[in-house]
């Protein structure tokens, strides 16, 4: 870890703290790093926790912890990976289930990250030295669409599309129990759970983080559903989390789902995106078909319905 322990020099004017922090750390950790650890409390303005927006001025003392730089420990894999679409500025990868999209706790190889290198692919360092070339994320057990920025530019375009709510993410997901409602969504804060840290819930903290999730009937069965769903927000695990709290869990989930139920894998795919190129500014959509074990899934829960 590298700790904090700095004191604010002289100001024109009150500086956001993630704003001062990024750049009087430019070179070692990027904005979204600083964010991040900002979120998770372990930053300290004046001896208590900052927040991301919180204001630094003349003589004030930052002191905390940021997570260690892995960027020296990267190396390059030989891992095939499954390339939809690829330029100058960006790639689209379908991702396989089980893959692990950057290196961290418990992940230090065979990643995404580790397989873009081993093909030499240039990638951007705007989201940090340890995620070269990610602008978002899948769960290990997501599979599905996911975008890789080769470039800072076109990384920076990107991020802005998914900060405005101008990109659109669709997922298919089978899950447990018959949804109630044809189309809905699901508006609720996501946040740490207090209990295992290694899990998010849903949150009325004030540090939660805002989600929200839509959902649409594609098809009921006897005790399942199979839904489209479309992500406004980006926070981790927010389709499990909002599905359990909905009371439909994804089938196959071990982590938010019911105990004592099997599944092949977890029931959730990353099915289509829709983006403007951050280069030439033209609409492009790219749709990934179901894996086999989702399909069979499917075709196992029709066949069940029709007996």
């Amino acid at each position: 870890m590298k700790t904090l322990s700095l004191e604010v020099p002289f100001l024109y004017a009150p500086k956001r703290i993630d704003t001062f922090l990024a750049e009087a750390l430019a070179g070692e950790y990027s904005r979204q790093t600083v964010k991040k650890a900002l979120e998770r409390g372990e930053i300290f303005l004046n001896g208590k926790p900052a927040k991301p927006r919180d204001l630094v001025k003349e003589k004030d003392l930052i002191s905390g912890e940021l997570p260690p730089l892995i960027s020296s420990a990267l190396t390059g894999e030989n891992i095939p990976l499954k390339i939809l679409y690829e330029d100058d500025s960006l790639l689209v990868i379908d991702k396989a289930e089980g893959m692990v999209v950057h290196p961290g706790a418990g992940h230090k190889k065979g990643t995404l990250v580790q397989a873009l290198m081993g093909r030499g692919t240039s990638l951007s360092n705007a989201g940090g030295s340890d995620r070269p070339g990610i602008v978002h994320r899948l769960d290990k057990a997501t599979s599905g669409l996911i975008l890789v920025a080769k470039n800072n530019a076109a990384h920076k375009g990107l991020a802005a599309q998914f900060a405005e709510r101008s990109l659109s993410k669709f997922y298919t997901a089978l899950v447990h129990g018959r949804v109630e409602f044809d189309e809905g969504h699901i508006e609720a804060g996501i946040g740490r759970d207090p209990n295992i840290r290694q899990k998010m819930a849903v949150s009325k903290k004030e540090n939660a983080r805002e989600a929200l999730t839509y959902y649409k009937v594609l098809k009921r069965f006897r005790g399942m559903t199979l839904l489209e769903l479309r992500i406004a927000t980006g926070r981790t695990h927010q389709i499990r989390v909002h599905l359990t709290h909905l009371g439909h869990p994804v089938v196959g989930d071990t982590v938010y789902g019911k105990t004592g139920t099997r599944a092949s894998r977890l029931m959730l795919h990353a099915s289509k995106i829709r983006f403007t190129h951050p280069k030439n500014n033209k609409i492009m959509s790219f749709e990934s078909p179901l894996p086999d074990l989702i399909k069979e899934a499917i075709e196992d829960a029709g066949k069940a319905e029709s007996k």
